[in-house]
């Protein structure tokens, strides 16, 4: 895992346009973009976060929903519409690339509430090297949730490269002898235009059908991705369970 410091005034002079992906229509809960969390839907808690990082020039949420369209401009949150078709994320944040132009598009998960402004400071910190082309981040994994295939972990190489994302637990301690560091994957990414541009020509990956898990296009087509660390863990709302989950905790920051 790579940990690297990120200042602000020595971070990169190429654009750097932030995406939150709102689809109304999730399968596991429905409109949970747009449900309140202690007096705030879910979509603004996110767009907020990403608006207080320095290092993002702009924020956009993409939806292939008119009533979140309607939304986001009533409540003056810049947002623009996407096809219904994109089958993921990255397809919805490549969509946006065709009409908005950047050096780095952040791809951020319209039901991550809890995200911070410093988990977009790490993510970024790695685009000071040329050489990398797509980041996400990991956090430490804590024993609940090493055998729960919704924590997706990930293993790297000594230099933050990804070596392999999965709903497995990874690496597999052979010899029960404890003291493994898991490491938790945050669906959190950023990508040069390059490598996003890519994205939706390269052929479908059989380990990303076979996991769920689209970042796996990446490795599989030979596109490195770097995975830098932070102390800060989120939850992704993908049921009711996290969603209360959330409020509780925003509601103990809030006090």
């Amino acid at each position: 895992m790579i940990e690297i410091d990120s200042d602000p005034a020595l971070v990169m002079k190429q654009r750097v346009l932030g995406v939150i992906p709102a689809r109304l229509a999730s399968t596991r809960l429905p409109r949970k973009v747009l449900r309140e969390i202690a007096g705030e839907p879910m979509i603004g808690w996110v767009y907020h976060a990403a608006r207080a990082c320095p290092l993002l020039d702009q924020v956009l949420i993409a939806t292939d929903s008119e009533e979140v369209l309607s939304f986001a401009q009533e409540h003056g949150l810049p947002a623009v519409f996407t096809p219904e078709d994109c089958a993921s994320g990255t397809d919805r944040v490549h969509a946006v690339a065709q009409s908005i132009a950047a050096d780095i598009y952040v791809n951020i998960q319209g039901d991550e509430p809890l995200l911070r402004p410093e988990h977009l400071e790490a993510l970024l910190a790695p685009m000071e090297r040329p050489e990398v082309e797509v980041t996400t981040l990991a956090t430490d994994c804590n024993p609940e949730q090493v055998t729960n295939p919704h924590a997706v972990k990930v293993v790297t190489a000594a230099n933050g490269r990804a070596l392999y994302f999965s709903r497995a637990t990874i690496p597999y301690d052979r010899d029960k002898a404890g003291g493994v560091a898991y490491r938790k994957h945050l669906g959190i990414y950023a990508y040069r235009k390059a490598a996003l541009q890519r994205f939706p020509s390269l052929p479908a990956s059989r380990l990303e059908a076979i996991e769920k898990l689209e970042q796996l296009r990446f490795l599989e087509n030979g596109i490195d991705v770097y995975v830098s660390h932070t102390p800060y863990d989120t939850i992704g709302v993908d049921t009711e369970e996290d969603f209360r989950a959330v409020e509780k905790l925003i509601l103990e920051r809030k006090r």
